[in-house]
């Protein structure tokens, strides 16, 4: 019994480490994906109920059209900063869908009025130098 309880626990173990291999190998770490924009005068000039009308009726639809693969959240600094009154941190797999995200956002009036300026675009992946230190022993 115990060594077959040990032989499951192995194969668990190799087989879950294999599988991490492979998806570092094809690529499918997530990218995470900051999107720092300014308020702009037009969106503050608009009422709360307003925003969240906004926000519900065009905003949320592209954000689930895209949301199997690529999650938003969205963060408030304008008590932190002056350059940046909000960020999006999006979290993907599939470039083609954050591609898509955007592309969307820039047919909205988020970018067309515009009720934000983008600031700037950093995208990253979690630890990757630990990727390529892996590849550097091979």
């Amino acid at each position: 019994m115990k060594t077959i309880l040990f032989t499951l626990l192995t194969v668990l173990v190799v087989g879950t480490s294999n599988a991490q291999t492979r998806n570092l190998m094809n690529n499918t770490k997530p990218y995470t994906i900051l999107v720092l924009m300014n308020a702009t005068s037009k969106w503050l000039s608009l009422s709360r109920e307003e925003r969240s009308t906004f926000f519900e009726s065009n905003v949320t639809p592209i954000f689930e059209k895209v949301g199997k693969t690529t999650k938003v959240k969205l963060y408030d600094s304008e008590y932190f900063h002056s350059k940046t009154s909000d960020f999006m941190m999006i979290t993907t797999t599939n470039l083609e869908d954050y591609k898509l995200l955007i592309e969307l956002l820039r047919d909205s009036k988020i970018y067309g009025e515009p009720y934000f300026d983008i600031v700037d675009i950093i995208v990253g992946q979690e630890n990757l130098f630990e990727d390529f230190n892996e590849k550097l022993k091979k």
